[in-house]
């Protein structure tokens, strides 16, 4: 039976996935928003209407398993009457999209990552251009995600995504400087530029690397104190973007920058187009550029024909290469990609322990960075609170990934979306423990 407080025709959105995913459900709900139509963002189950739409991730094993449990779930509840329709959408139905139709006929349609016209339709909505670049926001109000480009270029052998993202394209500078207005006179005050591949920004537009051009132009806009940058590609960085983060405060002295591996068989294997001493160089080049930048990157392991030499290549690397933030992935065998032709020959055991020591090395860097941090001042957003804490992060944390700054909210009263300088007073592997400035320590 039907809940009686469920609300009918009202659209309950589910977003999994990346931040790419977060940016199209936000674009799906203010388009639904501006057609009249009641919409919310996972509601919880006594309010979340009798429409479902899932935005699925279908990049790695683990997340199209959580993909394809989310959409049984919601089948489960429709065979119940507990809601009426639902639609899928997002990067797992774009690749396999027959399949889904097969096995789970019960879906009342999918629709692939380029088709939001016709989910829209299909949800009794139109789709308006005169909307470009507005969205019902989901993330908290003092940030944003700005896709500046969809899809990628890049042959990496282990990545699905140009399947189901297509070819990159870049949008246009005007339009994401007026998408960044929009989104600042709603009260947002960081920016996260994100795409598959913000090094390539603007080689189809305008036939060069422009991702300077676009910051110069973004750091104009009134509002915006902080800009972030996340997932660059090493190969064909471009260098102006770095003299531009060390003299523009607005721009944070921080870059995600996937690298993936750095045994050099490995980077041959993944097509990666760099190798061990060119990589190496352009960090040592980023850090030269930019004193004190914080350098985000990911790491796979239990890549088909890694080898224990391989491994230890990598594992001395990190601990010489310091890095502020790093996350490690288990290698996943993606149907269609150039490495599934390749034998997944390390066994899952291996991945586990090997990610394992990765982490471990991670941890403790991180640790000893952080100790650093104590008795320093650094300038905070306040994010929420939590508990007993007002949450904050510095410049060189991104949401959800990285470290934050927890405040005893006490101590003081701080506004959500407020930037406060904060003492670091303690410091774990992945926290900081902080006091505002001009409270005296006890």
């Amino acid at each position: 039976m039907r809940t009686k407080s469920l609300k009918k025709n009202k659209i309950n959105v589910i977003t999994l996935g990346c931040s790419k995913n977060v940016y199209d459900s936000e674009v799906l709900m203010g388009q639904l928003r501006a057609s009249g139509k009641d919409v919310a963002h996972e509601a919880p189950a006594d309010e979340e209407g009798n429409i479902i739409v899932i935005n699925t991730c279908g990049f790695i094993d683990n997340a199209k398993e959580e993909s394809v449990n989310m959409i049984l779930n919601y089948v489960d509840k429709k065979e119940q009457g507990i809601v009426d329709k639902v639609f899928v959408t997002g990067c797992l139905s774009e690749r396999y999209k027959p399949d889904l139709i097969k096995e789970i006929p019960n879906v009342d349609q999918y629709f692939g990552t380029t088709e939001l016209p016709g989910l829209l339709k299909a949800l009794g909505a139109d789709y308006k251009h005169e909307l470009l670049g507005e969205r019902l926001t989901t993330t908290p109000k003092n940030y944003a995600y700005l896709k500046i480009a969809e899809g990628c270029d890049r042959p990496c052998s282990f990545c699905a995504i140009p399947l189901m993202r297509g070819k990159h394209v870049s949008q246009p500078i005007e339009k994401l400087v007026k998408e960044a207005e929009g989104l600042a006179r709603n009260g947002v005050k960081e920016l996260i530029l994100i795409a598959q591949d913000l090094t390539y920004y603007g080689l189809d537009l305008y036939k060069k690397r422009n991702l300077a051009e676009l910051l110069e132009n973004l750091v104009k806009v009134e509002g915006i104190e902080w800009i972030r940058l996340h997932y660059a590609f090493p190969s064909g960085f471009p260098m102006d973007v770095l003299d531009l983060m060390n003299r523009e405060p607005k721009i944070c002295n921080y870059i995600d920058i996937p690298l993936q591996h750095i045994s050099d068989n490995i980077l041959k294997s993944m097509r990666r187009g760099t190798t061990k001493e060119k990589t190496t160089k352009l960090l040592n080049e980023f850090r030269a550029a930019v004193p004190g930048m914080t350098i985000r990157t990911t790491l796979i392991v239990g890549y088909p024909g890694e080898t224990e030499e391989d491994f230890q290549i990598m594992k001395n690397w990190v601990e010489e290469m310091r890095f502020e933030r790093l996350g490690c992935f288990k290698y996943s065998h993606e149907e269609n990609t150039h490495a599934y032709l390749l034998e997944d020959d390390v066994p899952a055991e291996v991945k586990q322990q090997r990610a394992n020591e990765i982490m471990e090395i991670q941890s403790q860097i991180s640790w000893d960075l952080n100790q650093e941090k104590i008795g320093q001042t650094f300038r905070c957003i306040i994010d929420r609170k939590e508990g007993g804490h007002f949450i904050g992060r510095t410049e060189f944390d991104s949401p959800d990934v990285d470290n934050e700054v927890l405040i005893d909210a006490s101590l003081a009263y701080l506004k959500t979306g407020e930037f406060v300088n904060i003492k670091i007073t303690e410091a774990t592997e992945f926290d900081l423990y902080g006091i505002p400035a001009d409270l005296p320590l006890n």
